[in-house]
């Protein structure tokens, strides 16, 4: 079951971002990513009410703000940027979320190791070369901006609200990627994207992966992910921060014959590195806590999925 739990986040989050990719091209993206989240989230809820879990009225508050912060935020941000940048280029970017974890831990006088900060800084200089090279196409640099505005977003959501949820996994996850759902549809219909826009003119393959997101990269990757922490340390399951932009990549250019110039190969090898020095690192600090006795572990989501996430939650969904 751990393998296959692994597999599961490290293969089908890595595909989330070409899925994404497919189904923004003929669903409006925010009213895409939220009608992924609010279905898996409502499936997740109806999971729970079947084991008679229910949640407290405070829970809702916290479901809410994490919706909004770990889904709503960062999902928007994801859908928006891959219609102007690649997929796999996008995975890149979401791949800084660690760093943005372990930065937000140091402000609040979590003093991060030697080897952390070194990999912080490698890992940055990847995405310095993934934005110098998108200066070449400017239109590009906004895009990228919004994927790691919204990364923030999710790690500061994760750090602050992740301890204020309940513990049954199905309201754990369901929750937030309901109320993220909600956000998202709210914010596609503020911005008009329902203007002009006619279920007739999805396309089957935006139908396919609309779906393969919501069953995959939301429920069965994200379920994985949180059986995972509770059976290993964070930064081991954080490892697949960085097989996902590999998986993202290689599918781009083989489905969709997404370019693959040096600049991506460099920063993919670069960025892969850093976050390899990270998790390392807190890997290291954490063995001697889970040798002896068994204590909660904070979950640094990824969205890659909803999933993240992503999706999410890293998740980023999420991708």
């Amino acid at each position: 079951m751990t393998l296959l739990s692994y597999l599961a986040i490290y293969l089908i989050w890595g595909s989330t971002f070409l899925a994404i990719r497919l189904a923004i091209g003929s669903i409006p993206p925010l009213l895409m990513m939220g009608v992924r989240c609010a279905v898996a989230g409502l499936v997740l809820l109806g999971v729970s009410g079947l084991r008679r879990e229910w949640p407290a009225g405070r829970d809702w508050g916290a479901g809410l703000a994490a919706g909004a912060l770990m889904f709503g935020l960062p999902y928007a941000a994801l859908g928006w940027a891959e219609v102007r940048i690649a997929s796999g280029v996008a995975a890149l970017l979401v791949a800084t979320l660690p760093f943005w974890l372990i930065v937000i831990e140091w402000a609040g006088g979590r003093r991060p190791s030697a080897r952390t900060v070194t990999g912080l800084g490698i890992g940055l200089a990847g995405v310095v070369l993934l934005v110098v090279d998108g200066l070449s196409a400017p239109a590009s640099v906004l895009p990228m901006a919004a994927i790691i505005v919204g990364e923030l977003a999710w790690a500061a959501g994760s750090v602050y609200l992740q301890p204020r949820l309940p513990r049954s996994l199905p309201l754990n996850a369901g929750m937030p990627l309901t109320a993220g759902g909600v956000v998202l549809m709210i914010g596609s219909a503020a911005i008009g994207e329902l203007r002009g826009f006619t279920i007739q003119h999805v396309t089957l393959s935006s139908w396919l992966a609309l779906g393969y997101l919501i069953v995959f990269g939301s429920i069965v990757a994200f379920s994985a992910y949180m059986f995972l922490l509770r059976r290993a340390p964070a930064s081991r399951v954080s490892t697949h921060t960085y097989v996902n932009p590999i998986i993202a990549v290689a599918l781009g250019a083989v489905v969709v014959n997404e370019p693959i110039n040096a600049s991506i190969v460099t920063a993919s090898l670069v960025i892969a590195s850093g976050v390899a020095l990270v998790l390392g690192a807190r890997h290291a600090g954490h063995d001697g806590a889970h040798k002896d006795r068994r204590e909660p572990v904070r979950q640094p989501t990824s969205h890659a999925e909803c999933d993240r996430y992503g999706d999410s939650p890293t998740a980023r969904a999420s991708a």
